[in-house]
């Protein structure tokens, strides 16, 4: 009986926080678009992540054990936790877009304003961050949806930086050796 207590009162909590993430999600995009005619991308990004957070940990109530529940429902930092690091994980995970890193028919392209584009004397970062946005609906589309996997699933950029990061330096070890072989041979 406790543990359902527990269950119910934590749903709540990740009633309520969700509730918040998109109404303040809803208030950036009315704010930005009312005030510049544009959405901002890089607040969407984080806020779907810390949905995704909420909703990975209320797919995994069911599965914890009494004292788990018991510390969840004892700690607000607790439960926010996860949503928060789903955040960060959808704000990296958009920086590897953008970097182009990973890229591919399931991830978003983006398009960039040119140097050209910008009058002299103008913050080029500035309008980097301002005017960079997926290339079309489906991109955003995507680019939120990944946002989404990367809170829901707290492993999949952890994992992606760990391959990343394996392939760079299998690659830089390739060059070493290379570098040895092409000395060795002269």
């Amino acid at each position: 009986m406790q543990r359902i207590r527990h269950i119910h009162a934590i749903t709540r909590r990740l009633i309520v926080m969700t509730t918040v993430a998109v109404a303040v999600l809803g208030a950036i995009f009315a704010l930005t678009f009312f005030y510049n005619q544009r959405f901002l991308v890089t607040w969407a990004v984080p806020l779907c992540g810390i949905i995704g957070g909420f909703v990975s940990i209320q797919q995994r109530l069911n599965k914890v054990t009494d004292e788990e529940l018991a510390l969840l429902n004892a700690s607000w930092f607790q439960i926010l936790l996860v949503p928060i690091f789903g955040g960060v994980f959808a704000l990296v995970l958009y920086l590897v877009f953008l970097s182009g890193i990973v890229s591919g028919d399931l991830f978003p392209a983006f398009s960039f304003p040119s140097r050209d584009e910008i009058e002299e004397g103008e913050d080029f970062m500035l309008h980097i961050f301002q005017e960079t946005y997926p290339s079309s609906g489906p991109d955003l589309a995507k680019l939120l949806f990944w946002s989404f996997v990367a809170g829901f699933s707290e492993r999949f950029v952890p994992q992606l930086i760990s391959s990343v990061t394996s392939s760079v330096s299998e690659a830089a070890e390739r060059d070493q050796r290379d570098e040895r072989d092409d000395t060795q041979e002269r």
